[in-house]
């Protein structure tokens, strides 16, 4: 993802085939001070044409448009903007459906259109700043689609070189927790917290937090109750 200095607004590529709602999402980041749309996209093709242009650090994607949909554009987006942005889906499919292969694509996270009034705003800041944004139900439902998928197969091997406590943070960060509120559970600074989970991410060779969520459910560290 870019490097952004603290002090400069979250820039936001919109991709949706739907004006009216392009324009209504336009205003709801419109009137937050740390946010900018710094363009807008109707096609998946369009999108990965203006996410070179502008470069912008979060990319809202529409699952269904016309042509190239959007676990397409989001894996080609990923694959040739450098930096590459986060990538934020909103859809109105239904999460147990669409949730794992968004992930899969490389997304850091999923917010219903449904709920997009009150949590898009919240999840474009949690993925800009290097989180993924999960439902509560996000984790439990990713738990079974990889359990199907591998017939109920996890590995553990690779746990084998963490630490008790890099386990302990790995495990709640890929439940969505932020360093602050992992800091408050285990009693340690968000500072501490950063400095496991940069030490987790070495030892593991993952580069992005949505990675962690995945080699997390692929481990079995997460048990989902």
């Amino acid at each position: 993802m870019s490097e952004r200095r603290t002090s400069d607004p979250i820039r936001v590529l919109l991709v949706d085939d739907h004006v009216v709602l392009r324009s209504g999402l336009r205003m709801l980041l419109g009137a937050q001070p740390d946010l900018e749309v710094a363009g807008e996209a109707s096609t998946g093709e369009e999108g990965i044409e203006r996410a070179g242009a502008v470069l912008p650090d979060v990319v809202v994607m529409d699952l269904s448009m016309p042509g190239m949909d959007g676990l397409a554009a989001t894996r080609i987006i990923l694959a040739s903007v450098t930096p590459p942005p986060a990538v934020l889906v909103l859809t109105m499919h239904a999460e147990e459906e669409y949730l794992l292969p968004v992930l899969e694509a490389g997304a850091s996270g999923y917010v219903s259109k449904s709920a997009a009034d009150e949590d898009l705003v919240r999840a474009i800041r949690t993925v800009a700043g290097g989180e993924v944004f999960l439902y509560p139900s996000g984790t439990a439902l990713l738990l079974r689609g990889y359990e199907a998928a591998r017939g109920g197969h996890r590995e553990s091997d690779p746990l084998d070189v963490l630490s008790e406590r890099e386990r302990d943070v790995l495990a709640l960060t890929a439940e969505g927790y932020s360093a602050s509120e992992i800091g408050e559970k285990l009693f340690i600074s968000p500072h501490t917290v950063d400095t496991y989970r940069s030490r987790v991410m070495q030892k593991l060779g993952l580069t992005h937090r949505s990675e962690v969520v995945r080699f997390a459910l692929r481990t079995g560290l997460l048990t989902g109750g």
